[in-house]
C-alpha cells in the first residue's frame, strides 16, 4: 500500500511558487544582513575573486602606511635634534665671541679665559649627549643610522636614508685649541704729537696713553688694538717709553679660528636639516598617495560586491507580498479537497 499523498496540480504549482519565493527571500535577507550582493564565489565567482584581490592589495598597502608613518617620525626626531644642536651652537658662538673680546692686558684675563673655556667644553659635552638622544625606535639619523621605508606591497620600492655622524661632521675643536700666543713686547708711553693710525681709528691725540714696541717705531696699541702707523714714521712719545715693559699675550687668534669653525658647523647643520626636510616630503607624499590608492582599491572592491540596500529592501517587501499571495492561492487550491469532509 503506497504512503504517497496525492496533491492537485494547483496545489503543487502554489507550493513550487512558495519554495521559489522563500529561496529568493533567503538570498535577499543575507544581502540585507551582510550588505553584500556577492558573499561567496557561488554568488558571482568573477566579482568575488576580483574584489578579494583588490581588498588584499589594499590590506598590504595599509600595512605599509605604518612603516611610512614611523619613518616620518624618525626624521622628525632627527630634525628636532638638529634644532636643539643649532641652539647649542649659537651658545658656543656667544661664549667664543665673549672670550675673544676680552682685554688681554687685564690682570684677570687668564681667569676669565678659563671660565669661558669651561663653559665652551660644557656646551660641547651637552651637544654630544643630545645627539645620542635623538633616536627613534633604535634609529638615530644624527649618529649615522640608516632608515629604510618600503613604498609598495611587492617590497621592491625601498626608500633609504643614510644618516650622518653630526658631531664628526661639525668638526668642532674643544677649548684646548685656544692657545695663548705671544704677540710681542711693548712699553707704555704718552704720545707727544697727534698720530695717524692705519685703518678706521683715525687720529690719536697728543697725550694719549699708548703701547709701543721696543724701539718706539711703527707699532702702537690704542684702545686695546694694535695698529701700524699710516706712513711708517717714528712714534714720538713723551720721554723714553721704558716705564714698564710687558709681554703681550692673547688667545684671540685661536679663538677666532674657533669662531670660524662654529660658523662652518652652523652651515653644515642647515644643509643637513634641508636634506632631511626633502626626505620627509618624499615619504609624506608617498604616504598620502598610498592612502588615496587604498581608498580607490576598496571602493573598486565594494562596487563589485556591495548590495544596493534600497533595492534589496524593496525586493524583500515585494517578496513578502508575493509570499502572502502564494499562501492565499494555496489556501484556495486546497478548498476543493477540504469540501470532501462535508460528506462525512
Amino acid at each position: 500500500m503506497s504512503n504517497t499523498i496525492t496533491l492537485t496540480a494547483s496545489m503543487r504549482s502554489n507550493l513550487a511558487s512558495l519554495k521559489s519565493i522563500q529561496s529568493q527571500m533567503d538570498i535577499t535577507q543575507e544581502r540585507l544582513s551582510t550588505g553584500k550582493k556577492v558573499n561567496s564565489a557561488i554568488d558571482n565567482a568573477s566579482s568575488y575573486y576580483q574584489a578579494r584581490s583588490l581588498t588584499n592589495r589594499a590590506g598590504d598597502l595599509d600595512a605599509l602606511l605604518d612603516s611610512m608613518g614611523q619613518g616620518i617620525q624618525t626624521i622628525e626626531a632627527a630634525n628636532q635634534g638638529i634644532e636643539a644642536v643649532t641652539s647649542f651652537i649659537e651658545q658656543l658662538k656667544s661664549v667664543a665671541e665673549s672670550a675673544y673680546a676680552l682685554d688681554p692686558n687685564t690682570d684677570s684675563y687668564e681667569e676669565q679665559i678659563a671660565s669661558y673655556k669651561e663653559q665652551f667644553d660644557s656646551i660641547q659635552a651637552e651637544i654630544s649627549k643630545l645627539v645620542a638622544d635623538s633616536s627613534y625606535q633604535g634609529i638615530n639619523l644624527l649618529k649615522g643610522g640608516k632608515l629604510t621605508v618600503t613604498f609598495n606591497e611587492t617590497r621592491s620600492n625601498k626608500f633609504e636614508i643614510q644618516g650622518k655622524d653630526v658631531v664628526a661632521g661639525m668638526n668642532l675643536s674643544g677649548s684646548d685649541s685656544w692657545i695663548l700666543e705671544e704677540t710681542g713686547t711693548t712699553a707704555t708711553a704718552t704720545l707727544a704729537d697727534p698720530l695717524e693710525l692705519d685703518g678706521d681709528v683715525g687720529t690719536v691725540a697728543a697725550g694719549a696713553s699708548i703701547y709701543v714696541d721696543d724701539d718706539a717705531t711703527e707699532m702702537v696699541k690704542y684702545n686695546g688694538k694694535y695698529y701700524k702707523t699710516a706712513d711708517g714714521t717714528e712714534i714720538r712719545p713723551n720721554g723714553t717709553p721704558t716705564l714698564k715693559t710687558v709681554e703681550v699675550r692673547s688667545y684671540a687668534a685661536s679663538i677666532d679660528e674657533s669662531i670660524t669653525e662654529i660658523a662652518a658647523a652652523t652651515d653644515y647643520l642647515r644643509s643637513y636639516a634641508t636634506e632631511l626636510g626633502n626626505n620627509y616630503s618624499i615619504i609624506e607624499t608617498r604616504q598620502n598617495f598610498t592612502e588615496s590608492l587604498i581608498d580607490v582599491l576598496e571602493t573598486g572592491a565594494d562596487n563589485l560586491v556591495l548590495a544596493d540596500m534600497n533595492e534589496e529592501s524593496a525586493n524583500y517587501l515585494a517578496l513578502q507580498t508575493r509570499q502572502q499571495l502564494a499562501i492565499n492561492s494555496l489556501s484556495l487550491a486546497s478548498q476543493a479537497a477540504q469540501s470532501v469532509l462535508s460528506l462525512f
